[in-house]
């Protein structure tokens, strides 16, 4: 199966693109570092619950080799009991407030990725149509699904622990200068081998992770696309073909995978060979040079508590970078340009009589591939035109530039002699109403979906829309009648069924201009009366612009334009292009014969 492709029939799949080069991974951790700053007084609590468990977990530390010295060598039991339960007692606080900063950092990331999520989705809703059709709908739903779980498990499991392991390292080293600056010395001498070792292997792993997060985008994709397509799939037995594609990826995913997950965990064995080295270090110093078992015992401890933090983090590293990678893929998408705003001085279109002209329109969805070139089309108030021509050949394109999916490169397309660069572009399009081939109905009800245009509409004004669709009869034999639910993909009613709720909803929203595009290719015979019916009950008074293939349904047009290679080359009525016996004769007899 081909991939999906933008209007003019240009391929958007993203099969085979190049892997793109990891971004700068500081300025990553920057911008979601101001995503957590916006929850300030939590992130203080952690700091300050970290801080708290910290110094008594140290504290505790320090306890045990003064225990040694002052009870233990010189058999002092009763003391003894006293410092063990000093001990159990400081265990327990700090197990306490771990606990609680553990709870305030979850709390913290949860919130984070909630605003994270919504930007995201608020971005989503204002990138120009081209974004959407230019990029694979698996890839689009990996980002905001995949991509936004992995900084959520990396922010759950990491905020804390980085923060605590921070803190451990600075109070630890306080805690051993004042025990013996000549052993700290010794601990920290192992520390540049570590960060060294961090370093490379960070950077070594961070480019696999990026591209786990590119193929799992491109493997969801193609879930997503096989999904939707599965009737199709079977009717051309393709099967086998679409499993060995999906093992292609799949397997390009393990492969990526296997070397992201060996090569962050490397990490963990070179990290305990250091902190075996330092440990063993720690031990002859001490030693040799004659220090209390106490003071040795307490600083085998702190340099074994000083190597934890670098573990840990070491540890934190696959989901770490996996966060970054996704990261990245989230705000590639913050960072592309929206559709452009409205002009400072534009105005709403109101009181629309429905005039509308194209003069001397080009336009190119790629650089130097013209589909529109130099087209001129007026529309007199209440006039049909239809738009007719071979694929290809530029029908689409005009109904994307009257809507302003798509802007004009030249030219000049105005509405009652008002260019619509002039016009908000929200006002624009709540006066065109638009009828698609492929009809898009959405999770809930008929009634909701009717009045989805329209949601103050009332019971009567939804049903008296249904009424002049033709579509009330059918919906009254359903079961739950209007509360019957519907998804997009539903079987419980038929093409032709959601054809008439689409023009039903068309009808409530009122709009001056009406797009029909190939509104009744899909549907038999008689159903196709009936939407035609319910077509012209939609058109009467409103200035239509009709897309057909089968032009049996547009010879009472008042305008047919005919289009091929993005060029008008006829125009005028159905009767007075086939006395010209040019092309539009010959696709008219081609379908005539057929």
């Amino acid at each position: 199966m081909a991939g999906p492709t933008i209007p003019g029939g240009r391929h958007r799949g993203n099969r085979g693109a190049a892997v793109e080069k990891p971004k700068n991974i500081g300025k990553t951790v920057a911008r979601l570092w101001k995503y957590v700053g916006k929850h300030r007084f939590k992130l203080i609590l952690v700091v300050v619950f970290v801080i708290a468990s910290t110094i008594i977990n140290l504290r505790g530390t320090g306890l045990i080799g003064s225990t040694i010295d002052d009870y233990i060598i010189p058999g002092d039991f009763d003391g003894l009991k006293t410092a063990l339960l000093r001990l159990a007692f400081i265990y327990m606080l700090s197990a306490l407030f771990s606990w609680t900063q553990l709870r305030l950092a979850v709390n913290l990331a949860q919130h984070t990725v909630t605003d994270l999520r919504r930007d995201l989705f608020d971005k989503l809703q204002v990138l120009p149509l081209k974004f959407f059709d230019t990029t694979a709908r698996g890839d689009i739903m990996s980002r905001i699904t995949n991509d936004v779980d992995t900084v959520s498990n990396a922010l759950n499991a990491g905020i804390s622990q980085l923060i605590s392991s921070l803190f451990t390292i600075c109070g630890i080293l306080y805690f051993m200068l004042r025990y013996s600056p000549r052993l700290t010395l010794v601990t920290v001498l192992t520390i540049p081998a570590l960060l060294a070792a961090t370093h490379l292997i960070t950077k070594h792993s961070r480019v696999y992770f990026k591209q786990q997060q590119k193929v799992l985008g491109e493997l969801n994709g193609l879930i997503e696309e096989s999904i939707t397509g599965q009737k199709v799939i079977k009717v051309f037995v393709k099967e086998n073909d679409v499993i060995e594609r999906l093992d292609t990826v799949n397997t390009s995913l393990k492969d990526i995978g296997v070397k992201a997950q060996v090569s962050s965990g490397i990490m963990g064995p070179v990290s305990t060979f250091i902190n075996n080295l330092s440990y063993g270090f720690v031990a002859i110093a001490g030693a040799l040079m004659n220090i209390n078992l106490g003071v040795i015992t307490s600083f085998l401890l702190y340099s074994r508590q000083f190597a934890r933090p670098f573990s840990e983090i070491s540890q934190l590293f696959n989901t770490l970078l996996s966060a970054v990678a996704g990261a990245e893929r989230i705000f590639d998408i913050m960072e592309m340009d929206p559709e452009p705003a409205d002009l400072e001085n534009a105005v709403e279109l109101t009181d629309v009589k429905g005039r509308v002209d194209f003069e001397n329109v080009d336009f190119s969805y790629v650089e130097g591939t013209p589909i529109l070139k130099d087209i001129n089309l007026y529309a007199k108030p209440g006039q049909t035109i239809a738009l007719v021509g071979p694929t290809g050949a530029g029908k689409t394109t005009i109904i994307n530039l009257l809507t302003r999916f798509y802007d004009i490169q030249k030219g000049k397309i105005s509405i009652d002699g008002k260019n619509i660069f002039d016009l908000k572009r929200s006002s624009l399009r709540k006066r065109l109403g638009i009828v698609l081939q492929d009809t898009y109905l959405f999770s809930g009800t008929i009634y909701e979906n009717i009045a989805y245009g329209r949601p103050d509409a009332t019971a009567a004004q939804v049903k008296e829309a249904a009424i002049l669709a033709n579509a009330h009869e059918f919906i009254r034999r359903l079961p739950q009648g209007y509360d019957t639910v519907l998804s997009e993909d539903s079987d419980t009613i038929s093409q032709g069924q959601k054809q008439m709720l689409a023009i039903a909803r068309t009808i409530l929203a009122d709009p001056s201009i009406l797009i029909l595009d190939e509104a009744t290719s899909n549907v038999d015979t008689r159903t196709e009366v009936k939407i035609q019916q319910a077509m012209l009950t939609l058109m009467k008074g409103r200035t239509s612009f009709v897309i057909a293939h089968r032009l049996s349904t547009i010879r009472n047009a008042d305008l047919i334009a005919v289009l091929r290679d993005g060029e008008i080359i006829e125009r005028g009525s159905h009767k007075e292009l086939m006395q010209k016996r040019g092309f539009y004769h010959e696709l008219y007899m081609n379908q005539f014969s057929e």
